[in-house]
């Protein structure tokens, strides 16, 4: 009989990267009581290729620095309705792509918002990381920091 794999520790907040979309390096918290994961992101414009719906955006992948500025693009899977921390809804478009924590690869679900007011311009949720790993509340970047990029 196979061995089960015993999940990986993470902390509450980690580094990640999405390669897909051409981000090195972003810090995220990862929030257990958030079901899905939120990516900050402005200037969001939907378009469409060939009957696929796309979406174009900018992120900023640095807290609180509007440098460097990543242009991305991104099939659209789906819409979901989120209500934001302040009661009010807004339909969100969501977009599949890899992230990287701790150095595992996931595909994963993301949803695009802005998130200029939230201190983490990522937040990974539990359907992100469910049956991957563990996540101790009391500590922090246990994945190690992915490749630096430049400030640019």
């Amino acid at each position: 009989m196979a061995k089960k794999k015993k999940p990986r520790t993470i902390g509450w907040r980690e580094w990640v990267s999405l390669p897909d979309l051409g981000i090195n390096e972003i810090k995220a918290k990862v929030d257990t009581g958030a079901d899905s994961s939120s990516l900050h992101a402005f200037l969001i414009e939907r378009f469409d290729v060939n009957g696929t719906e796309m979406v174009r955006f900018e992120v900023h992948p640095r807290q609180r620095k509007k440098k460097p500025s990543i242009e991305c693009e991104a099939e659209v899977v789906g819409e979901k309705t989120v209500r934001n921390p302040g009661g009010r809804a807004e339909v969100r478009p969501i977009i599949r792509t890899t992230l990287v924590v701790a150095g595992e690869e996931i595909s994963a679900l993301v949803n695009l918002t802005t998130r200029d007011e939230m201190t983490f311009r990522m937040l990974v949720g539990r359907r992100t990381v469910r049956k991957r790993f563990v996540v101790d509340p009391g500590r922090s970047y246990l994945g190690g920091r992915p490749t630096r990029m430049e400030e640019t």
